[in-house]
């Protein structure tokens, strides 16, 4: 196996919940109300650090569409899918695109948000 070489995203940014790789901008979201087996999904314009899976077809809520599942290049993990073509004409804007399932992701700034809230040492100490 070669060097894996990952791509570092500048700026608020979506990582794989299992080795924290970043995957996407939160600039590139372009829906946050796509639905997966597993709960809520996001589609994105651009995801980075993934590999492809075998092109098929697939039907699914919205219709039949040829996609590709998504995994995370660094740990392996499946993220979504990438809609490769779609039948309906209703549908085209989804051509290109990526959906990753919201559980399978986490957002760098909720995060930081997270670390803040914790007290310190020193926070506990004085009630």
């Amino acid at each position: 196996m070669g060097r894996l070489f990952l791509v570092d995203l500048e700026g608020r940014a979506y990582r794989c919940r299992f080795c924290v790789s970043d995957l996407a901008l939160a600039d590139d979201v372009l829906s946050r109300s796509f639905s997966c087996n597993r709960g809520r999904a996001y589609l994105f314009n651009n995801v980075v650090n993934i590999t492809l899976g075998r092109q098929e077809e697939r039907l699914m809520l919205s219709g039949m569409h040829t996609v590709e599942d998504i995994f995370c290049c660094s740990c392996g993990q499946y993220l979504g899918w990438k809609y490769v073509t779609v039948h309906e004409k209703s549908q085209k804007y989804k051509e290109g695109k990526f959906v990753l399932e919201r559980w399978r992701i986490v957002d760098e700034v909720t995060e930081e948000f997270n670390l803040d809230a914790r007290p310190s040492s020193s926070d506990a100490e004085n009630p």
